[in-house]
């Protein structure tokens, strides 16, 4: 019988970094599978190790604290109503409210899929799966990301149109980047805006280069996986069969469970509506504030 070690090294497709397999097993991330390495806490085979430039191969022996180290669970979706006011970060260094803190303790230590900044709200992806997280980042995935975008300014509908051919701020190329004004509201408007890159803060600083700061942005879809009507700080787990028919693989076996119900992670408010059920397929927008 195969021991605990040898079972989480099994699923590696060939030679890994100690590190990697470290985060996929769940017990923390890459950078912290580092600092644990250098405390000497790591040993592969019976050898403690030094350094984190070793790899790991289905026959080896990891032990973290003198334990096995758990088997990775299978890859892993949830949509994540994530509110304005946290960030996406597992610890911020000025003390803010973080994404990771608000979800429930039971959950699986869990990683997100690209970020929404401090002030932006809506879809965001998590997954207990690193190398998951990476693959439905990368722009070769070809998934469009959705957004509903507030601004300040009335806003010329031929610049706009524009930014279908790509555009570059300070140096930075970004690819094309389809905007429609939706409705000027005085001196407010609404952008519906769609990407494939997703750059970091691309969408403020396009929008921004264009003279159009942005005062509110939500973001209702990234490829397949809509906002829908999930509730602000709802948490909703996206089913086997939905997850492994988007990234082309079989549907994994059922486990015989049934989906578990949309969960808050954080406190409700007033301005938060009731929860509702709501299905990854799903692609109705929420109600924007008034201006």
């Amino acid at each position: 019988m195969r021991t605990a070690a040898k079972t989480a090294a099994a699923d590696l497709d060939g030679p890994q970094r100690i590190a990697k397999v470290m985060a996929r097993a769940g017990l923390c991330s890459r950078r912290d599978a580092e600092r644990w390495i250098a405390e000497g806490r790591v040993a592969v085979d019976g050898t403690v190790l030094t350094t984190p430039a070793v790899t790991v191969t289905a026959t080896s022996e990891i032990r973290v604290d003198g334990m096995p180290l758990p088997a990775p669970e299978r890859a892993r979706l949830w949509r994540y109503h994530k509110p304005a006011g946290l960030v996406t970060t597992h610890r911020d260094e000025r003390g803010r409210p973080t994404v990771f803190a608000a979800l429930p303790k039971e959950l699986p230590r869990l990683v997100s899929v690209g970020r929404l900044d401090l002030n932006s709200e809506g879809l965001l992806l998590l997954t207990n799966d690193g190398a998951l997280a990476r693959r439905l980042e990368l722009p070769a995935t070809g998934w469009v990301r959705r957004y509903k975008v507030r601004v300040h300014g009335a806003v010329d509908t031929a610049r706009l149109a524009a930014l279908d051919k790509g555009v570059t701020v300070d140096g930075v190329a970004y690819g094309p980047i389809r905007a429609i004004l939706e409705r000027q509201q005085g001196a407010n408007a609404w952008i519906a805006l769609s990407l494939r890159e997703g750059k970091n803060r691309e969408v403020r600083k396009v929008l921004e280069h264009l003279g159009y700061p942005v005062t509110r942005l939500i973001r209702l879809a990234y490829g397949p996986f809509q906002l829908g009507l999930l509730a602000r700080g709802m948490l909703d787990e996206v089913p086997k069969k939905v997850l492994a028919e988007q990234l082309g693989a079989p549907e994994p076996a059922s486990s015989g469970t049934a989906k578990p119900r949309p969960r808050r992670v954080r406190p409700e408010t007033k301005r938060s509506p009731s929860p509702s059920r709501s299905r990854p397929g799903e692609n109705r927008d929420p109600p924007p504030r008034k201006s």
